[in-house]
């Protein structure tokens, strides 16, 4: 499991979070350009608020995702989340226990919707996420990097 911390540390999961403007249609723009672009979503949140939403989201291709939202007027961020494998959803528990023994925070969480092999994940943004990924490990969680997500 430690060469699992090492290529999360050099291959993380990217996360975009993409500003849109809460109206209607604007989602469907967003992955619409995407898909045209054979950039698949793999997991997908959204935040709303009065003026705007954050869509969070895991896609195959960084590098085309990040050419095609500078292209096509969507402001994001990005950063590298925690991505973990799990069976199926009772392994949720076992992943919080994890995480709650090893004292990380989480800010949030997410599902992916597919992977390439067709098992669960999930996006998981901490304060921590080394210390995160080893608790995980130790449990024998699968980390996901960016590879495995991709196509």
């Amino acid at each position: 499991m430690a060469d699992s911390s090492i290529l999360v540390a050099t291959d993380p999961v990217h996360q975009f979070s993409v500003f849109v403007e809460n109206r209607v249609g604007r989602l469907h723009e967003l992955t619409a350009v995407l898909k045209s672009n054979e950039v698949h979503v793999m997991a997908i949140t959204m935040l709303d608020s009065t003026d705007s939403t954050i869509v969070r989201l895991v896609v195959d291709d960084p590098s085309k995702a990040r050419e095609l939202m500078v292209n096509n007027d969507f402001p994001y961020t990005e950063c590298a989340i925690l991505a973990v494998e799990i069976g199926d959803e009772s392994e949720l528990k076992g992943v919080l226990s994890a995480l709650l023994e090893a004292e990380i925070n989480i800010h949030y969480v997410y599902s992916f919707i597919k992977r390439p092999e067709g098992r669960s994940a999930l996006a998981i943004s901490c304060e921590d996420a080394d210390t995160a990924s080893q608790a995980l490990g130790h449990r024998g969680f699968k980390i996901l990097t960016q590879r495995d997500i991709s196509r």
